[in-house]
């Protein structure tokens, strides 16, 4: 990562730790998930170039809702250009605003490894969200030194903001219906963004997961992201809670 990465994540680490700040350490409890998925699919993009993906995540949270973690996937190059694998490491708080409503602010550093582009993509994003009994969950993002493409000519680091919602719906037991909607938008030359969304089913049996679905995202995404791949299509994921 470049001199104003570095500083851009300390800048956001740097937020976070004042608003975390109050809350204490407290009591630690350690988690994770273990996953393969068929096609790893992030805000509309195959991030696994349409092929099958596993991936990792390990957290540590405290007692009083502060939580830090890191999360990774392997990852598919499209025409033969792109990484291996992404790794994510996040830090954030969990305000609980009553037994229903909860309220999360979380920093975001996401980094691209062994890859064969000549140029860093990794960014840093902070995120703001509200959830209903962790059914329904309405976020709002900004990463300030998103990567900006215009097809394959990468045109440098702009400001991205995102907003989505996702939910899941009881059906009958353990089986839930699942929905997301979300748009991505990019400033810098030809500023604008994109639409994209799903929909399926979920079902939990103990530790275990399985969600599988439809995915959509406007054609304009394929404009913005040439390292993935911007099309409608099925994928399910089968993850197992520890």
């Amino acid at each position: 990562m470049g001199q104003s990465g570095r500083f851009t994540g300390a800048w956001l680490l740097s937020i976070v730790a004042v608003l975390l700040a109050p809350s204490g350490a407290g009591a630690l409890s350690i988690g994770g998930d273990a996953s393969l998925t068929s096609d790893y699919i992030f805000r509309g993009i195959s991030e696994s170039g349409g092929s099958g993906a596993a991936q990792l995540d390990l957290h540590v949270t405290t007692s009083g809702g502060t939580f830090a973690g890191a999360f990774a996937s392997t990852l598919s190059r499209v025409d033969y250009r792109g990484w291996d694998y992404e790794l994510e490491t996040y830090l954030g708080h969990r305000f609980d605003l009553s037994p229903s409503w909860s309220t999360s602010v979380t920093a975001v550093n996401y980094s691209y490894l062994k890859g064969n582009v000549p140029f860093s993509n990794d960014y840093q994003e902070l995120s703001v969200s509200v959830s209903y009994l962790d059914r329904w969950t309405l976020t709002a993002s900004a990463a300030p030194n998103a990567v900006r493409y215009m097809y394959h000519t990468r045109l440098g680091r702009y400001f991205a903001y995102v907003a989505d919602a996702a939910g899941q719906i009881p059906v009958y037991g353990p089986l839930f219906a699942t929905a997301g909607v979300g748009y991505y938008s990019l400033t810098g030359p030809d500023p604008g963004g994109y639409v994209y969304g799903n929909i399926g089913l979920a079902f939990e049996y103990k530790a275990l997961r399985i969600d599988a679905g439809y995915y959509a995202v406007q054609d304009r995404a394929e404009y913005l992201f040439p390292y993935g791949r911007a099309r409608d299509r099925f994928a399910a994921t089968l993850s197992w809670h520890f």
